[in-house]
């Protein structure tokens, strides 16, 4: 490939890549074109780029989805380059073609790469030719029922599911037993279809205990290929990533290097040119040291690329820019090395206690540590993201809104810097996973580098339904930020003084605070502008107003930063997080049980199944119906024993959230 002058990119992806292509493109001094829906118009990363193109539509399969018109916005803009970022069109062989049937430079692999790797069968076929370990499974063509369930007997159980075509976690099912291989394929295959437009799938041993450590790759159209070390993504949620660090812990550098030559190897394998990712599955073996197993390859640069750049000090979309322009790699393997260790954690709107849901809804706020967009700041903190405050979070696209990523010298260094700038992130509007990802962080298994792809379970207790913030100084600092608001009001208007005071002494007041399914009574005297007496659950306390913000409960300081959405505050600590709801009796007169009996979506999605029929008799926890929302399949269980008297949808049908899917008559108590 000759070399080639790239003046314009269009980026074919929305969100914090686009950001990040955008900068590093205006560093080179290139042009950038944003290609946007109809919901992005507002979007940051449309802001970020030079130009911008509306393809229209709202869903992907209207939008980001559409090459053709992201093609024709290339040729109408003077684009020479497409970048395709992750997602979407990213490892669509026909969309490379496409556009380098069209003129463009296609800044990822070649398309006959990203078929070669696109399907994983044909993948595994691939590296057992190259000499690449792979492990003991069934990749074969033939996608008879019948025989996939003999072929899952020879393998034995546990087993995993999964889509030939799929990749970011969806199209995967873990199955302990005979008895439940039938029901989850039907159900990966259905995911699979969803998601990938194939039902084809592949059946592997599931490793006991495994680690998920991944190659970071580039190759030149000369034929010279590095790796660029490993990273560690064992910690995950429905077998997608939660956080990702460099370098893995506990790998010996003999094995690093055997890794990192079988990547290579992958690669070669197919002519690979740009960045690309080969993923393989590890397990202790009984010298302590690891067995390395194939999983797949990502051809395009992945979204936890960031750690890589962290500890090696380069610039991996510049890579991807200079590469594609036919330049050759800016460095030899003999010359790249590792500096310290970084850990990314990806910030999401979910909610972890309802088994990671993904969340809608307005970033009323959305404060972030103090960083420098898109290269590491003086402390160690970066923080990649496409939105900002004010910003809605639709229920069409990935429910990633940052990645926040941090650096240290050690390990240690950089978890405690992890933890400190998770703090330091509020965001209120939408459920996040902030909070969860502060419990990972301090875990025992995390914190000692005890790394499986099963953590999360191991370690439920300690992550899921676990109180954020003692109510007491939830209590305090509601109470300080009321305060704090009336003493402002009180300087602009001294009638509307509301600390209490009157001839005779100051009054008690007393306010209904909601956290979870229970509503405290809160009792403060202002004794004057500084000291309040505090009354929570008949227990007293001592609260002393200092600056916005700093509060001393019982002789403890701490800073409190508390944000006021309606009836909803929200508080933010170094110890935790809470939101609690302020009620008014007058306006919640009217609450009755009349929501009883009724299930609803819990988000804007699509019926994909239901699993019961009208006149059912069901248990609690019974799994009722599947939605797909957010590109993932969520199943609706029945919370409480109940008789099903209607089905309201169909099949296909499109709910918005809240809708009322079925009526549930709960079965009268046993008396």
């Amino acid at each position: 490939m000759t070399q080639r002058r790239i003046r314009k990119i269009l980026i074919a992806n929305r969100g914090e890549i686009a950001c990040r292509v955008a900068a590093t493109a205006r560093k080179l001094a290139i042009r950038t074109v944003a290609v946007h829906s109809d919901v992005d118009a507002g979007a940051q990363f449309v802001a970020a780029c030079d130009e911008a193109v509306s393809l229209g539509g709202a869903a992907p399969r209207d939008s980001y989805l559409r090459w053709d018109k992201i093609i024709a916005a290339a040729k109408a803009t003077g684009a020479d380059a497409v970048h395709p970022g992750y997602g979407f069109l990213s490892e669509n062989a026909d969309f490379a073609r496409a556009c380098t049937d069209a003129g463009l430079i296609f800044i990822g692999p070649p398309a006959e790469a990203i078929e070669a790797m696109g399907l994983k069968a044909e993948s595994k076929r691939l590296m057992e030719a190259a000499g690449v370990p792979l492990v003991p499974g069934y990749h074969g063509a033939d996608q008879d029922s019948a025989l996939l369930a003999a072929e899952a007997e020879r393998i034995g159980y546990p087993l995993m599911i999964k889509a030939s075509a799929g990749g970011g976690g969806k199209g995967m099912r873990i199955v302990e037993q005979p008895g439940g291989f039938a029901d989850n394929l039907a159900s990966c295959q259905r995911e699979a279809i969803n998601s990938f437009g194939s039902a084809a799938v592949l059946i592997e041993r599931y490793v006991q205990r495994p680690r998920h450590i991944e190659i970071q790759v580039f190759g030149d159209s000369l034929g010279n290929y590095v790796y660029l070390f490993e990273r560690d993504c064992s910690v995950q949620r429905r077998h997608q990533k939660v956080l990702e660090e460099a370098p893995a812990p506990g790998l010996s550098e003999a094995r690093r290097q055997e890794m990192g030559e079988a990547a290579i190897a992958a690669a070669r394998a197919v002519g690979y040119v740009g960045a690309g990712t080969v993923e393989f599955i590890a397990e202790p073996r009984p010298d302590g040291d690891l067995a390395f197993y194939f999983m797949e390859m990502n051809t395009r640069l992945q979204v936890e690329h960031p750690v890589t750049e962290a500890i090696t000090g380069l610039d991996l979309v510049e890579w991807q820019i200079r590469i594609a322009a036919g330049e050759p790699l800016p460095l030899a393997q003999h010359e790249l090395s590792m500096r310290g260790h970084a850990i990314e954690a990806r910030i999401c709107a979910e909610n972890p206690d309802n088994d990671f849901l993904p969340a809608t809804g307005h970033l009323d706020v959305f404060r972030l540590p103090g960083h420098a967009a898109f290269t590491p700041a003086s402390d160690g903190v970066r923080i990649d993201s496409g939105v900002r405050e004010g910003d809605e979070i639709s229920p069409f696209y990935d429910p990633m809104i940052a990645k926040l990523i941090v650096h240290g010298a050690t390990r240690e260094e950089a978890l405690a810097r992890l933890d400190a700038a998770l703090a330091q992130t509020h965001i209120v509007g939408v459920a996040t996973n902030v909070a969860f990802l502060r419990h990972v962080t301090t875990s025992r298994s995390f914190a000692t580098a005890d790394l499986d792809t099963a953590l999360i379970q191991r370690e439920h207790g300690a992550l899921f339904h676990t109180e954020g913030l003692p109510f007491v100084l939830t209590a305090a600092a509601v109470v300080a930020n009321i305060l704090q608001a009336e003493r402002a009001l009180a300087d602009a208007d001294p009638w509307s003084r509301r600390n209490g005071w009157r001839i005779g002494g100051p009054v008690t007041r007393r306010i209904v605070l909601e956290h979870g399914d229970t509503r405290e009574t809160v009792a403060f005297t202002a004794v004057d502008d500084r000291q309040v007496r505090l009354n929570v659950a008949s227990s007293a306390h001592d609260l002393t107003l200092a600056g916005p913000g700093d509060i001393t409960v019982d002789g403890r300081r701490l800073h409190a930063c508390t944000y006021r959405t309606g009836e909803v505050f929200s508080v933010f600590t170094a110890d935790g997080s809470a939101a609690v709801r302020l009620i008014d009796p007058l306006a919640h007169a009217g609450d009755s049980e009349a929501e009883a009996g009724r299930l609803t979506a819990p988000m804007p999605g699509k019926v994909v199944a239901f699993l019961v029929d009208a006149g059912d008799t069901v248990a609690k926890g019974q799994p009722l119906a599947v939605m797909e929302a957010m590109k993932m399949e969520h199943t609706i269980k029945a919370p409480v024993d109940g008789t099903v008297a209607e089905l309201l949808y169909a099949i296909g049908d499109q709910l918005g959230e809240g809708a009322e899917l079925l009526r549930l008559e709960p079965l009268p108590e046993a008396g």
